[in-house]
């Protein structure tokens, strides 16, 4: 690995070594990465992809670092870590541009300020708009494949290429980008003009709402299962009186019974046994499999 870093620096890309990843996850929580890459620009971006193949060392993207849970023992390979360059929005018409390392807060509160409706369910969702594509994110009923026009993304070898809805086969939590080995840099969503005052009430029920049943001074990393078809899962694991458990660090939230907090030192492990013991427990009581939502990466 150490090759690859002193190539990296070469061409003057930002690389450290051993870098921990709890310092860029909203669990706070994670073990080293091998290299963290912090590519400047879209060129940088291919260069670093193309030395990383050519080299064959794994990799992964990472944004905010939400929905993602990394373990003790870290990342074997290289985390690219979007920002700078990919850290940008701009509306053309009924159109928002993304890029993808910028939060979709921000873009959702950019969207509203110039009156265009169709990101207000967003207002909460503390990821990257690649990250919100990638996974679907949604809220309130509602998620990205809802207003999704098209996305930008560069293919592992290098090649740029733009994609559809229907190139990304969206369902619940789900793109076919997750099948794939493409990073996402630009995002592009089909909005509506609205009214300012009806797109404020909209923004302001959404933000009461989750003040009220969200943990937000605690770091954790928005809801850890999938809803079930038919049911939700913060409902099956509050039923199954769970809400208020933990296991070291790692808490079930009292006020949302699908979200687990890092209440200041948990470790991967904590999170993980946690959710092992919610998913018997339901599985117990209810006869339903909850799916975590949260991506598990690193060595285990």
């Amino acid at each position: 690995m150490k090759p690859v870093f002193s190539l990296l620096r070469e061409r003057q890309v930002e690389v450290t070594y051993q870098e921990p990843l709890a310092a860029h996850t909203t669990w706070k929580i994670g073990g080293p990465a091998d290299l963290l890459i912090t590519p400047s620009s879209k060129s940088h971006l291919i260069m670093v992809l193309q030395i990383l193949n050519d080299h064959h060392v794994p990799w992964m993207v990472l944004g905010k670092g939400s929905n993602l849970l990394v373990t003790d023992k870290g990342y074997r390979g290289a985390v690219i870590k979007l920002n700078k360059a990919l850290d940008y929005a701009r509306i053309v018409g009924n159109q928002i541009y993304g890029g993808a390392a910028y939060s979709l807060i921000k873009l959702a509160a950019l969207a509203n300020k110039h009156r265009l409706s169709g990101l207000e369910f967003a207002g909460g969702i503390p990821g990257s708009v690649g990250g919100a594509v990638y996974m679907n994110a949604g809220a309130n009923g509602s998620d990205i494949s809802d207003i999704f026009h098209s996305a930008e993304v560069i293919t592992q070898t290098g090649a740029i290429r733009r994609l559809r809805a229907v190139d990304l086969d969206f369902s619940y939590r789900h793109s076919s980008l997750q099948d794939t080995d493409v990073i996402i840099t630009e995002a592009i969503f089909e909005l509506t003009p609205r009214d300012s005052e009806s797109i404020k009430l909209q923004w302001n029920q959404y933000k009461e709402k989750r003040l009220k049943t969200q943990p937000l001074p605690f770091d954790c990393a928005g809801s850890v299962f999938r809803n079930p078809p038919g049911h939700f899962a913060a409902k099956l694991i509050e039923e199954a009186g769970l809400k208020g458990m933990r296991y070291g660090g790692a808490e079930v939230s009292n006020k949302h019974a699908n979200f687990i907090m890092n209440t200041g030192n948990a470790t991967a492990l904590d999170v993980s046994t946690l959710m092992k013991q919610i998913q018997e427990k339901v599985h117990s009581q209810s006869g339903i499999q909850l799916v975590p939502e949260v991506v598990i990466v690193g060595e285990q």
